[in-house]
């Protein structure tokens, strides 16, 4: 399978000590550091009008017309499915959603593309971690576990799986030793190993416990831990790769998926329906996705970009970030033009969290850390109410959000409060 064209995104912590040492701050140090990512990785996703139907027909096309080697997701009944199995093929058809990854060139795709056909060709996207922001809060202040009611709550989210999409986990964290932890690396020739730092900040927020000082930073501290790796040790990835994801967690019987990552979406443009079909298999096997609008906001500056892909679907619960104060945060992306709705909000200022080996914590701000905080939450909800429903889950979510003198374009239904 031709491999993807993904640049970089990462930040480096002791470049960030350097520049904090000579004044300048975490967010200015956060913007400067970053590098361009290209939009499209190079390779394109085919995907079927009208779902699996026409997956055979397509795939004989594909074979006979075109010579192409085709690989399916039905060759990995007993194995999970992954691009370093598949080097061989050019396409490799997700049978459970009616989407195949095509390596072919431009040429190949333009004539492809029929205005008859009973398909559309998408380029693939590039996905990333949307611009994390080093904090320049010097305490381990865990205000957001407070704000969320979560150590109010007599639920930890026992024995309920949730899945984690990131850069991976450290697997040597001392926090997380007692933890039942199920993990896999859909990024070829990476292990699971997070050699980035922004997954394992997640799984703290989600499915952490305590630090050191028994201070709280985590929410479902019961929760049995799913980390797929489908971002690179920079923080970049391919949008196959978390399509892999995504169907290896639901297929593993996660209630709770969280994604605190994405692409940008320009203003008027639609939600990607190759991850709306993802969402959609994911429901139907009990699993609700919760996903980071974004951080390309510049409030300040008057500056506001739309929810990003994927949380811009209509499956996929979207979670702005707020601060301290219950304000909106300066970079959470907003709803534009009614399209990809905010459709609630958490604490993603300052927030700390688990990190690398030998740091072990560390504070960060963006909507990447709310996300995690709504999916603890959300696998609170599933131990209550075990027979629930994503769409139950979701319902109970909304209705127990506490009210914001925000808009809802903003926080959509206000603060995620746990039960």
């Amino acid at each position: 399978m031709k491999p993807p064209i993904l640049g970089h995104k990462r930040q480096e912590p002791d470049h960030f000590v350097a520049q904090k040492a000579a004044g300048v701050s975490g967010h200015q140090a956060a913007m400067q550091e970053q590098t361009e990512v290209p939009f499209y990785t190079g390779r394109h996703l085919l995907i079927l009008k009208e779902g699996s139907i026409n997956m055979l027909k397509t795939t004989k096309m594909l074979e006979s017309k075109w010579g192409l080697r085709v690989a399916n997701t039905a060759d990995f009944v007993k194995e999970t499915i992954s691009e370093s199995k598949i080097q061989n093929a050019d396409v490799l058809f997700y049978n459970e959603l009616g989407i195949a990854l095509l390596a072919g060139d431009e040429e190949m795709m333009k004539l492809l593309q029929k205005s008859d056909a009973d398909y559309y060709i998408e380029p693939e996207k590039v996905v990333y971690i949307p611009d994390e922001i080093l904090s320049d809060e010097a305490t381990n202040n865990t205000w957001g576990i407070e704000a969320i009611a979560a150590t109010k709550s007599p639920y930890t989210g026992d024995r309920i799986k949730i899945a984690v999409l990131d850069t991976g986990f450290d697997l040597r964290h001392p926090d997380f030793q007692e933890r039942n932890l199920t993990t896999f690396s859909f990024v070829p020739d990476e292990t699971v190993e997070d050699r980035h730092g922004h997954g394992t900040h997640c799984i703290g927020i989600a499915c952490g416990s305590a630090d050191l000082n028994r201070l709280r930073y985590g929410v479902a501290s019961g929760a049995h831990i799913y980390a797929g790796k489908v971002l690179n040790n920079s923080g970049s990835g391919a949008q196959a790769w978390v399509l892999d994801g995504i169907t290896w967690a639901a297929n593993q019987g996660c209630r709770v998926l969280s994604l605190s990552l994405g692409s940008r979406v320009l203003p008027g443009q639609n939600y990607d329906i190759a991850y709306e079909r993802a969402a959609q298999f994911a429901q139907s096997k009990g699993t609700l996705i919760v996903a980071a609008a974004g951080n390309e906001s510049r409030r300040s500056e008057n500056r506001f970009s739309p929810v990003g892909s994927p949380a811009d679907c209509p499956s996929i619960l979207a979670v702005g970030a707020i601060d301290s104060s219950l304000q909106i945060a300066d970079f959470s992306n907003r709803a534009i033009n009614a399209n990809g709705l905010v459709d609630i909000a958490a604490p993603g200022v300052d927030i700390y969290s688990s990190w690398l080996m030998p740091a072990r914590y560390r504070i960060l701000s963006g909507t990447s850390m709310a996300t995690p905080y709504v999916a603890g939450i959300a696998a609170l909800l599933c131990e209550k109410y075990p027979d629930a429903t994503p769409e139950m889950i979701r319902k109970e979510l909304i209705g127990l959000a506490k009210s914001l003198s925000l808009p809802a374009w903003d926080v959509g239904a206000g603060l995620a409060i746990a039960p």
